[in-house]
């Protein structure tokens, strides 16, 4: 189950936190439509045992593990993969943590706010260390003739394009001034803006630099080695294992609302195939973009590329994000 990635022909994807939830259904999508599946995963017990229960073959994954808060993990991970005979087609960053009912923050073995370090620090060093893997020849297929891409998770609360990232529950997302990340999210400094901890808060800004990630990947690799970066919100997965962490009556009401008065939730198998079209669609080959679909629950709807707020898109915010970011996992 933990064997090192060997060679083939069949395209291979790299799926974080891809023992539950959205991973876990892309990674049966991915396998049903021929791929193989790299599952980077805290736990392999658990993603063996969740493998079963739906049925994926075992001999269609590789099972390694993967702790993203922890950077000396994700080196590891790293080195596995860049070692290993087996070409990497696609790296799709889908892990998250999400602890909106902490008092005080939690920290990553480094000393970095823990929702940060987990959701975008992680994804970030990993997808440098595997930039050029990912790349191979640099014509954008891999030797089984599939699109190169990375694909990341974003959400709508960290759009406020969107209504969902209106909402000022508990705060918008906002990187303000960038003084967290040029601290180094060291206490007291614990929030990107440099104010004090709100976990709800934490969650929505680390997500804000996945999907501006994306914009400067595309900007500062798209055109040399024709990869396909791209970020989505597949709708509200509302009982996703994302909320574990949330209040109790949250967990019951949130789904029922979702369903019921607002429309947008998605079950977590049709969210899994979503994801896994992004990956393999030929409809999803523009880069640089943020994929949604509208009245998302419905099966038979289409996507369209959501527009995303200046927040998300400014260039000047995105490369000293990318650069401040860099500096970070240098040096921890």
């Amino acid at each position: 189950m933990t064997a090192t990635p060997s060679a083939s022909s069949t395209p291979t994807a790299v799926v974080t936190g891809a023992s539950s939830g959205i991973g876990l259904y892309a990674t049966d999508a991915l396998v049903k439509r021929g791929w193989h599946v790299v599952m980077a995963v805290r736990d392999l017990n658990k993603a063996g045992k969740a493998c079963d229960s739906l049925g994926i073959p075992l001999d269609r994954l590789t099972i390694l593990p993967l702790d993203l808060g922890d950077l000396d993990c994700v080196r590891v991970l790293a080195n596995a993969l860049n070692s290993g005979n087996r070409p990497i087609d696609a790296l799709v960053c889908n892990a998250a943590t999400y602890r909106p009912t902490l008092k005080q923050p939690l920290w990553s073995p480094q000393g970095y706010e823990l929702s940060m370090a987990t959701n975008h620090l992680g994804h970030f060093l990993l997808i440098n260390l595997l930039l050029e893997k990912l790349k191979g020849n640099g014509s954008g297929k891999g030797s089984s003739g599939v699109q190169k891409r990375l694909v990341i998770l974003g959400t709508v609360t960290a759009n406020s394009r969107e209504l969902g990232g209106k909402i000022p529950i508990p705060a918008p997302a906002n990187l303000g001034d960038l003084s967290g990340f040029a601290c180094g999210f060291k206490a007291p400094i614990t929030m990107a803006n440099g104010k004090v901890f709100r976990p709800g808060k934490a969650y929505k800004d680390s997500k804000l630099c996945n999907m501006i990630t994306v914009r400067e990947l595309h900007r500062r690799f798209h055109e040399q080695t024709g990869i396909v970066f791209s970020s989505l919100y597949p709708g509200c997965v509302a009982d996703s294992p994302l909320f574990r962490h949330s209040f109790k009556a949250f967990q019951r009401i949130f789904p029922w609302f979702q369903k019921t008065i607002t429309g947008g939730y998605v079950s977590q198998p049709l969210a899994g195939e979503r994801l896994a079209d992004v990956v393999t669609d030929p409809a999803f080959s523009a880069s640089g973009v943020h994929w949604s679909w509208g009245n998302r629950q419905k099966k038979n709807r289409k996507q369209f590329v959501q527009e995303l707020s200046e927040k998300a898109s400014d260039a000047t915010t995105a490369a000293r994000m990318w650069e401040l970011s860099m500096k970070l996992v240098a040096t921890a």
